[in-house]
């Protein structure tokens, strides 16, 4: 079976379960898996998971992830972007120093608000599905990390003001909700208009490759062994490698947080509690 990571440049119009679907018919297997959805509207990494790497979805979701986003400032949609229902369509004009500082502040941590129409469960229910039917919901809100952002680019477009930015951000971060955010602080409504994500992890979009190529079988997979490559690596010995296949918990002697234990292949991630190692991810 093939075991790995396959970063993918996601498409605009088709959704990241498409994407699994495909790879899955091309490799012929149904243990492929993504680790953090893209909107149909958006573009970009998406790092999917074949065979033992599904294990990894964890590991990779909670990475922090780059993104390059277009905004409309004056515009409103019920889904937060572009594909939505209007609500409100007004003119506005903003100046490069005035949208800078605006998105300077958002540097930090903040109690963010997730978008109605989001895959989120309340109550055993999807948030779409509460939009979908018309349905009041509280939404939740949740902490998130703005690390860097930047602005790219501004102009008027059709007595409105447009603007491009790049930021990093924290894992479970909407960009729909933070252009939202960023426009309540300009005392006006704005809309995601394009979305791209250019990093998650270690992994930019010059690791990419089209589906069409993966459909071409004209693609690289990147081994759980160099997808791991950031962890403390320990070669094991006939002994060892007994003890990790088998999952006992052993010492720490290597002083570090996680250690990865390889043979030819990774066998298992291992996890430090207290003076012990234990079996975080195993890949046998």
């Amino acid at each position: 079976m093939t075991n790995g990571l396959l970063i993918v440049d996601k498409e605009k119009g088709i959704t990241s379960r498409d994407v699994v679907n495909e790879i899955s018919k091309v490799l012929k297997t149904k243990k492929v898996g993504h680790t953090g959805t893209l909107d149909p509207l958006a573009t970009g990494v998406l790092i999917v998971t074949i065979g033992k790497a599904t294990k990894l979805g964890e590991i990779i979701t909670s990475l922090e992830k780059s993104y390059q986003a277009e905004v409309v400032l004056g515009l409103k949609t019920d889904t937060l972007d572009i594909t939505g229902n209007i609500l409100k369509n007004v003119d506005t004009n903003y100046s490069k120093e005035e949208i800078n500082q605006v998105l300077q502040s958002f540097i930090g941590t903040y109690n963010q608000e997730v978008p109605i129409y989001s895959a989120v469960k309340i109550n055993g229910r999807k948030l779409y599905e509460y939009a979908r039917n018309n349905e009041k919901v509280d939404l939740p809100k949740r902490l998130v990390t703005i690390k860097k952002i930047n602005l790219d680019e501004i102009r008027q477009e059709n007595n409105q003001t447009v603007f491009k930015f790049t930021c990093l951000v924290s894992k479970g971060t909407y960009i729909r909700s933070l252009i939202s955010d960023i426009a309540a602080k300009l005392k006006t409504v704005g809309t995601m208009k394009n979305l791209r994500r250019i990093k998650q992890g270690k992994y930019t979009i010059y690791d990419t490759c089209k589906l069409e190529d993966i459909k071409n079988n004209n693609f690289n997979i990147i081994s759980i062994n160099e997808a791991l490559s950031d962890y403390y690596t320990v070669k094991v010995d006939s002994t060892l490698k007994f003890k990790i296949k088998n999952g006992q918990v052993i010492d720490d002697i290597y002083g570090h947080d996680f250690v990865l234990f390889i043979d030819d292949e990774a066998i298992g991630l291992y996890k430090k509690e207290g003076n012990l190692l234990k079996p975080y991810k195993m890949f046998i």
